[in-house]
């Protein structure tokens, strides 16, 4: 959850004064500063608006105050000793009559170190949010190792809430605590919604419904046509963001466990093993190299494994938009061939499966790269070592190579620059394409990029100096190393969803 404004107002640093009494819980999604006497065209709700009243008038002050309140921002800070001595009586009256917490910004305190503060705020509480789930996910498939009513039991736990699991007919399979058997009756309508499957040939995957104090969130298992069954799970309080991306993980669990083909429940468990970095139970994923084939299909990969013999050797996990492959090596271009009519396919370079799942987790990067491709080109099937580039790399010997990219790498992994850097050179040197690719301003992106010119102790608009780049992050990936892109999940597993 975003800071709320009487912790944005308690930082000492700031010197912040409510001049309207007791602050609200209102969460500060972010600072807006203005001078205009109608911001609110560009205002979304829920932020802390700073002004020093340039344009104010005794006059506007009612409708400016009634414009905020409207709009619904979390408060307002007034500069004072700017162009006001004081906050303006009529300003004050107005908050305090229409209910809108209002803040006596100091003469020292600047707007860009409140700004600063909330935004630090914000990353605190997104980078617990993401640990937390992180956390969870590792949680969740420990459990699922036991099996699905574990795994049912340890999320409820985790939400604070409960948890039905439902066969695809809405009968209870198994339900934490056992009262919550009883709401299965409430939402057959609901699940007979997620099983119709209309002329457009999709179907809802999920859907949310709220009541005054139940807040219950139900989502389909399975990939495409007909579900394999139904998790329901029911909260006092709507979900965060953090709680929906562990229910997610629960639903991939549970799709992995009932979509996996003819290898049986010990190569389900062995593959989840894998992806969480835990001790395989029963059968592993085969001896000796492996290729990872990244495909666009989903139930039609499912089906042409299913129908043939080499699917047996095969581990099939869902991917956020198709379904990932682990095939034994000698056996790649036979499966490759026979999943060729179910759409685009990318696949990898060898991996050793004694490295466990970092070696796993840089296969799958170079299949979805690969994959990537091969969609752009419009090509049935790609191979990462045809991807441009990829000739250079093998020309390199590997140790060499790797202790090359480990040194010129570390100064910026210690400084969580590589993410950065990467999109820097994948945009060829283009800061507003990698800014975007990053999600930040340019601003941002120039600040970091100086920080790591300085410690490469290089230019990275040099060509020569990002060629050097290029095939250091290159080798770092073709490795299954641990430096990772943005969007990696945190362990260095591939993220199954």
């Amino acid at each position: 959850m975003p800071p709320t404004l009487a912790a944005v107002a308690a930082l000492p640093q700031l010197g912040l004064r409510s001049l309207t009494g007791a602050l609200p819980d209102a969460p500060v999604v972010w600072v807006a500063v203005s001078e205009l006497e109608d911001p609110t065209p560009f205002l979304e709700g829920g932020e802390l608006v700073l002004t020093t009243g340039m344009r104010l008038t005794p006059g506007g002050a009612a409708g400016y105050v009634d414009r905020l309140v409207g709009r619904g921002v979390a408060g307002l800070g007034f500069a004072v000793g700017v162009i006001h001595p004081d906050v303006p009586p009529e300003l004050l009256a107005a908050a305090r009559d229409r209910g809108l917490a209002l803040l006596e910004v100091p003469r020292p305190t600047p707007f860009i170190a409140i700004g600063k503060a909330v935004s630090r705020m914000l990353a605190a509480e997104w980078y617990e949010d993401v640990t937390r789930a992180f956390q969870a996910q590792r949680e969740l498939t420990r459990a699922a190792l036991t099996g699905p009513g574990a795994l049912v039991r340890r999320l409820a736990r985790l939400l604070g809430g409960w948890a039905l699991l439902l066969d695809a007919s809405g009968a209870v399979r198994h339900a934490e605590p056992a009262a919550a058997r009883g709401r299965a009756a409430d939402l057959a309508p609901e699940l007979a919604r997620l099983r119709r499957r209309p002329a457009s040939g999709s179907s809802p995957a999920s859907m949310a419904l709220a009541g005054p104090d139940d807040h219950v969130v139900l989502q389909r298992i399975g990939l495409g046509g007909r579900p394999r069954g139904f998790l329901a799970v029911g909260t006092d309080a709507p979900l965060p963001h953090a709680a929906h991306t562990i229910v997610g993980a629960a639903v991939a669990l549970l799709t992995l466990q009932s979509e996996t083909p003819r290898t049986g429940r010990d190569a389900r468990a062995a593959l989840a093993a894998l992806l969480a970095g835990l001790p395989a139970a029963g059968p592993a994923v085969p001896d000796g190299p492996v290729r990872v084939l990244a495909c666009a299909g989903r139930a039609a990969v499912r089906d042409a494994l299913e129908a043939d013999p080499a699917g047996e050797r095969c581990l099939a996990a869902p991917l956020a938009d198709g379904t990932m492959v682990i095939v034994p090596d000698e056996a790649a271009e036979a499966v490759t061939a026979l999943l060729a009519g179910t759409g685009p396919i990318g696949v990898s370079g060898p991996a050793g499966t004694e490295a466990g799942a970092g070696a796993l987790a840089g296969a799958l990067r170079q299949a979805e790269d690969a994959l990537a491709a091969a969609r752009r080109a419009g090509r049935p099937i790609l191979r990462h070592a045809d991807l441009p580039g990829q000739g250079v790399l093998g020309l390199l010997e590997p140790a060499a190579a790797r202790a090359f990219a480990a040194a010129l790498l570390a100064p910026l992994q210690a400084e969580d620059l590589i993410g950065t850097v990467r999109a820097y050179v994948a945009a060829n040197g283009q800061g507003e394409a990698a800014a975007r690719a990053l999600g930040v301003h340019r601003h941002t992106l120039r600040s970091r990029m100086r920080k790591a010119a300085e410690l490469l102790g290089r230019d990275p608009d040099d060509p020569a100096a990002r060629a050097e780049l290029w095939i250091a992050l290159a080798v770092t990936d073709n490795d299954g190393g641990p430096i990772g892109r943005p969007g990696d999940s945190p362990s260095g597993a591939p993220e199954i969803a």
